[in-house]
Parts: structure tokens; sequence; C-alpha cells
């Protein structure tokens, strides 16, 4: 590149305000001296970030900038592109195919401008390049991440499908006849191509954000499926002999009896990524085909605790801070299994934790854990159950106690007689709204006596997918589809895909809820053992706001789409 180049690229950086005068002139001695190009100069002297320096660059050019942390650097999957362009060649040249539509293929690469390098990829790969640009070292470790996990895939199947290299033949008759011996069981799970095959599928996972694995047997294959935001997809799944040595390889790192196979376990084991630890919950359970395995994947580092971020409105946050910094009380969150409930808590605990409050929770299990909270798990085999736990806590001289769930009237009674004697009490319930809650409370025995003056709060809360930022579309609606709604906004948008979001459409949840705080009026229905209908009616004239109408706030936010609204909510 011309030394005319260098300069502007210099001044450029003097106009962003990254180095100044002196700075660069003192680069250009050193290249003079040195040689080189000024760019790789200046970040050597460390006077300007690598990345500060290729976003000015790709400015200067008109070129497009992508980084590493943004997720741009994540090449489409079942594009081929590792077999057009091969591993080597991308190491060498350092460039990164993203994405390939028709006769045009999208490449970073470290310097656009080579148009030797372009040339070649054109000719190697038969299409127009679009050059975008990237930090070198963003490009090596994308390519690391890229081809690296593409490869171990590929000799992870090879191997398992070459069933030479793990058995003889006769072994791999008694393997699909499912007859193996536990010593051979043992050492087929520990043998490598087993053992990487696994790792794959849980490394897959949680780069894919997915909550839980599914591994299914069925007469002639296995079933894999990832749930993604909610939903499940489904994975290309290994071949169908090798179902049992996957099992044993998940029951060998979970600590399970692998010779049991006609019983449900449960188990857990720790997973490092990337200098964070990954818990993953391992149920299995037996079925006529073999058994099937669901490993809930808790990724403490990809929960944001902060009420915030959920999903919550202001007028929520306000009514739901006044509650959980009381002094005493009972808050309940209602909904589904999976709806959010506990990682609400969570947020809830995190926010209010403070070096003045003796905060205790008893869970089955413990999700995450938390600094400067004393969690304590349920052990029903030795007789630590709900109620046992929560009358010990009441000795153990707490603020706020969190019980995971009231799952009978023993435990209902305790956190009932806690919230009346000045302690903060937080707990959850299965019923499908707010108003549902206290009539769910007096059928399983609660006094309404009881129940009236110790109610401060009840949150029922749905997870609702939150539309793509990069591709999501706006459209206006028909009738039809509104179906007699009335929105605040003509146009709303709707899921497309696009290589962030795998092509869903749809990339994060955020919560949806009804929060009902108990005034002296709905205080009084509860007294009254009013239906909940009636106290819905007195909520609802309170200001309450029900689940389908902050879904469909949602909508005319345009963070989800009117489907979406109506799938979660039922279009109550």
């Amino acid at each position: 590149m011309p030394k005319e180049k260098y300069l502007r690229l210099g001044e450029l950086l003097v106009k962003e305000g990254l180095l100044n005068p002196a700075q660069l002139e003192k680069a250009i001695s050193v290249q003079r001296q040195e040689g080189g190009r000024l760019g790789e100069v200046l970040v050597k002297l460390g006077v300007v970030k690598e990345d500060q320096l290729v976003a000015v660059l790709g400015k200067q050019l008109g070129i497009p900038y992508f980084s590493l942390g943004t997720g741009m650097l994540k090449p489409a999957s079942g594009q081929g592109l590792e077999q057009l362009i091969p591993h080597d060649f991308a190491v060498k040249n350092l460039v990164l195919p993203l994405s390939r539509t028709f006769k045009s293929m999208t490449i970073a690469m470290v310097d656009p401008l080579d148009l030797i390098l372009i040339d070649n990829l054109r000719k190697l790969t038969g299409c127009d390049i679009n050059p975008v640009v990237a930090t070198r070292s963003d490009i090596v470790r994308a390519i690391d991440e890229f081809y690296g996990r593409s490869a171990m895939l590929d000799k992870a199947v090879k191997d398992t499908y070459d069933i030479s290299s793990l058995e003889s033949a006769t072994e791999a008759v008694e393997l699909t006849d499912q007859e193996l011996s536990l010593d051979k069981l043992i050492a087929r799970a520990e043998e490598a191509p087993v053992v990487k095959l696994v790792d794959l599928i849980i490394r897959q996972a949680i780069d894919e954000r997915a909550s839980d694995i599914h591994i299914e047997p069925f007469k002639d294959k296995i079933s894999l499926r990832y749930r993604i935001d909610g939903k499940l997809f489904e994975i290309p799944p290994p071949a169908k002999h090798l179902h049992m040595p996957i099992i044993s390889r998940i029951k060998i790192l979970s600590k399970l009896d692998i010779a049991e196979k006609r019983l449900p376990q449960d188990g857990a084991f720790p997973v490092k990524l990337e200098n964070r630890i990954v818990d993953l919950r391992i149920s299995t359970i037996p079925t006529i085909y073999g058994e099937k395995v669901v490993m809930r994947i808790l990724d403490r580092g990809s929960v944001v605790l902060d009420l915030n971020q959920m999903g919550f409105d202001a007028k929520q946050l306000e009514v739901l801070r006044k509650a959980m910094n009381a002094a005493y009380g009972l808050v309940f969150l209602t909904g589904p299994t999976g709806s959010g409930k506990t990682t609400t808590l969570y947020a809830m605990l995190n926010e209010i934790k403070s070096p003045t409050k003796n905060i205790i929770t008893i869970e089955d299990p413990v999700e995450y854990k938390l600094e400067g909270i004393n969690q304590v798990q349920v052990k029903p085999d030795i007789g630590l159950t709900f109620a046992a736990a929560l009358r010990s806590f009441l000795r153990q001289d707490p603020d706020v106690m969190l019980v995971g769930e009231v799952r009978d009237l023993e435990t209902a009674q305790i956190c009932i007689r806690s919230a009346l004697t000045g302690h903060l009490v937080l707990s959850t319930l299965h019923t499908n709204d707010a108003p549902q809650a206290v009539s769910r409370l007096i059928d399983i025995g609660i006094e309404p006596y009881l129940l009236a003056p110790s109610l401060l709060l009840v949150v029922a809360q749905r997870l609702i997918r939150r539309l793509c930022p990069d591709c999501k579309e706006a459209y206006e609606p028909s009738a039809e589809q509104l179906k007699n709604i009335n929105l605040k906004t003509d146009l709303i948008y709707r899921p497309k895909g696009c290589p962030k979001c795998g092509q869903i459409g749809y990339k994060g949840r955020l919560c949806i809820a009804e929060v009902m705080a108990t005034n002296e009026e709905i205080k009084g229905l509860i007294n009254q053992g009013a239906s909940f209908q009636k106290i819905r009616e007195a909520a609802r004239a309170a200001g309450m706001q029900t689940l389908y109408e902050s879904a469909l706030k949602k909508v005319e936010m345009g963070v989800t789409s009117l489907e979406e609204a109506f799938s979660v909510t039922l279009g109550e």
C-alpha cells in the first residue's frame, strides 16, 4: 500500500481523536526504520487498539467492520463454507467465510484491499466476494472456533460411525442388540470419539443459548433436540448404535448408576467453558426403546439478575419494589414451569440483599448460587423438606426468606405465620394468573382471615420471545390478524430470520406479567372468601394490567410479534 494511504489513515485517526500528531509522527518514524504497515506499528506501540484501528479503516474504506463480541463473525451453518474455503487456506490468508447467497460470498478479512487475495478467493469459490473487515485476533479466534469445531465434529462422527475403530463386528452386533456387559459399556463410553461427541453436543447447545438438551431413543433412530427460547428444535442426531455409549458417558459424568436402566435417575455435573462454570442437571427415564436423557443447562453467566432488564414496565416495577422492600409480608410469583419465576425471585433478592439483612432460601434444587445469601437444598430422603427447613429458619433470625415452592398446607401455613410475625417471605405457586393464587391457597386449607393481612403481592408471569433486532421487519396488520384489537400503533413487527438469530427470527426472551398488589378492597374480598373473578375485577379496577394486555404492549413497542403474543397468552 502506498505511503500516502498510510498518511491518510493516520490523519483520519488524528481526526477521530484516537492519537495526536506527535504520536503519528513517532509511528511514521518507526515505520521508516523497521518497515511494515503503519497500522501494525501503531498497535505495536500501544498507541491505538487493534479494534479501534480496524473500525476507522472500515470507515475510511466504506467497508463494514465486524467484531467477534457482537456475534457477527459467526459463519452461517449448512452452507458448506468450510468446504469452499479450506481450513489451511483460511489460516494462511486470515480470511473467514461468513455466508453465501447465490453467487455472492461475504468474507471477513484483515486486509480488504488485498486485490490478489480477493481474486484468489473468487477463483477458489466461484463467487463474487463481498469483503468485511475484522481484527487479526478476532479472525484467528473465529477461524479456530469454526473450523476447529467442524473438524472435531467430522472426526467424531467419522470415528463413531467407523465401528471397527471401536470394537469388532461381533461386538457391534451386541451393541445394536443392547446386550453389552457393564465393563464393556464403561470402556466404550470412555472411548475418545464418544467423549468428543458428548462434549460437542453440550458445547453446541451452550453456544446456541439452549436451556435443555433432549436425547431420545426411537425404534430406528435417535432424536436430538435443543430447547432455545422455550421452543424445541431438532438437531442432526448421531447414529442409533451410539445411543447407549452416549447415555453411559453422560451417566459417568453425572455419577449415576450406569447399570440401572429400569428406574429414573437424577444427577448433575459442572462444565468449564471459557473461564466460566456452566451447571448441567441430568434426568433419565426408561422408555420402551431405551433411556431418554434430558440435560438442563444452567448458565449463570448468561442470566442477568436485573429487574430493569426483565420486561416489567415502570408501573409494575414500582409496585414490585414497594412490596419487596416491605418489612414483612408475603409475595408470590405464579406461572407454569419455565415461566421465569425463579429468575425473577433471584433478581429481587439480588436487589434487596445487603449486609444489614439476613436472607435465607430453601430450594429444590438450588439453581444459581448468590453471593451473600444462605441457600439450602431440599433433601426429602433425609427429612429436609420445605416445611422442616422453614421451622429451622425461624430460629436463624431471618429478615427475608425465600421458599422455592409452596406445595402443601404445612409449608403454606409456616409461610403465612412467618409473614405475620415480621418476616418478608417470597415464594412461588403454579396458577394461571394472579387472582387464582388466592383461591389456590384457600383451597389447600389456608384460612382467609390469615391470608388477607399477610399477602402483599402476587405476580403472574410468562416468558415471551423477543424479536431479533437485526432482522425484524415492520408491516401493517390486517383487520383479520388484529381480531378486533385496538393497537396504539399502525406498524408492528414480525420475525424474518438472519444468521445472528439462526434464521429463527427471535433472539432471547423477556417476561410479560400481571402484578396484583393487595389493597383494602382486595383484602376485604379475601376475608369474605370471594371468588377469584371478583378479586380480578377489583384488581383491574385498581389498575392491574393482565398478561394479555402486557403482551400486546410488547407488540406495540416492537419487541415481539402479534403471533407470539397470541400463542403465549392464548389470545385471552
